[in-house]
């Protein structure tokens, strides 16, 4: 913050403040592991997809901390990220709205999906196979690396202090 912010008291996009975490975020559903042992698709989607089921389950994690502004701020800075990838692969300004609708129709019905899962004891893999895989044909042991590691993840995060958490330390 510059010295004329703190005169004027203006103060910096709140945003800001959850980078580092969504940058940790991507990183992770970026990792290779989901890729190869997971056999998640290494295509546009299938990034998508998983760094939209990490993102879902950090957002879970968030709820939970009754991190509702946080919630909010992640999951703004998710889609102007989308909305710039979307841009640089030469998408127009008339229809990268209607895919960021999309989108974030997208990360709410995983959000639900996978909340509802792990929280109400739902079927995790099936809920990754028809959200993460699209329902495409995955192999059982694909399937099962992808599950225990989310669910590693995601029993993680409960214990993650919410300050590391938003600081971008994600557990591993």
């Amino acid at each position: 913050m510059s010295i004329f912010d703190r005169l004027f008291k203006r103060s910096a996009d709140p945003k800001e403040v959850m980078l580092p975490l969504y940058h940790a975020i991507v990183a992770r559903g970026r990792a290779v592991h989901w890729y190869v042992e997971g056999e998640v698709p290494d295509t546009l989607d299938g990034r998508f997809d998983m760094i939209a089921a990490v993102l879902s389950l950090v957002l879970i994690r968030l709820e939970q901390a009754d991190k509702r502004s946080e919630s909010v701020w992640l999951t703004e800075l998710f889609v102007d990220d989308m909305d710039g990838q979307l841009r640089q692969m030469g998408i127009g300004d008339v229809v990268v709205g209607k895919h960021i609708g999309r989108m974030m129709s997208a990360l709410g019905g995983r959000l639900s999906a996978y909340r509802k899962a792990l929280a109400e004891g739902d079927d995790f893999a099936d809920a990754l196979r028809r959200n993460l895989y699209r329902g495409e044909a995955v192999s059982d042991t694909a399937l099962a690396d992808v599950e225990t590691h989310l669910r590693h993840f995601a029993d993680a995060l409960e214990s993650t202090y919410i300050k590391a958490l938003m600081a971008g330390e994600l557990p591993s």
